[in-house]
């Protein structure tokens, strides 16, 4: 059967077409998105510290960002027919979805399969370590979430990168393109990118000795 995706001529034996609509699968995505942020915006705000907003909205970004890496990242990189299900199961639509926009991830282009696969091994539960790690006040939290967003940071590019230099023909239209290549790619390159900038003026400035201190050798 005919896909939808780009290039035409990509060979996916027996594909099923999405059971659920595009609407229904970001719903879905959506109501599963807000529950997570709730729920740890609320239990952040009655920790035994006093957290900041920065923090307990970096821990709602680690605890989004681990369970899609584990969840969503985790049921493709070990699924590697998702497009031949014809179950309506919700992680098959979504990423038959997602792959209007990027059809690597149907052919299961060597390049993605190697950074979701490390985004779901190491990155993932390490994100949810971070949550911990913020809500504790523990030493190695700002090393840790910057070690974190320069990994998405550099896997991010490599994602962009690889597609750009094989012709960037993956996304089956204008449209998801944009929506789903660009912006939703885009955020593992914007939100990275400000963690990593506050993380190291932070970890800078415990670094720095006051001037009347004794030099350390």
């Amino acid at each position: 059967m005919s896909h939808p995706y780009s290039p035409s001529d990509l060979i996916l034996p027996d594909f099923t077409p999405n059971l659920r609509s595009t609407s229904e699968v970001h719903a879905w995505n959506g109501i599963a998105t807000f529950l997570v942020m709730l729920v740890i915006w609320l239990v952040s705000g009655r920790s035994s510290r006093k957290l900041s907003k920065t923090d307990r909205w970096l821990m709602i970004w680690w605890a989004v960002s681990g369970l899609i890496h584990i969840i969503h990242e985790g049921y493709w990189v070990f699924s590697p027919e998702f497009y031949k299900d014809e179950s309506g199961n919700y992680f098959a639509e979504v990423w038959k979805e997602y792959s209007k926009g990027d059809s690597r991830y149907a052919s299961r282009h060597a390049a993605v399969l190697g950074i979701e696969g490390i985004a779901v091994i190491f990155v993932g539960p390490a994100s949810l370590l971070a949550v911990y790690a913020i809500a504790k006040g523990k030493s190695y939290s700002y090393i840790l979430q910057f070690a974190l967003s320069l990994v998405q940071f550099y896997g991010s590019s490599l994602y962009f990168i690889t597609a750009f230099l094989e012709g960037d023909k993956f996304a089956s239209t204008r449209y998801f393109y944009y929506s789903y290549f660009i912006a939703q790619g885009g955020t593992w390159l914007l939100f990275p990118a400000l963690i990593i900038i506050r993380c190291w003026k932070r970890i800078c400035a415990a670094c720095t000795l006051p001037d009347h201190k004794s030099k350390v050798y």
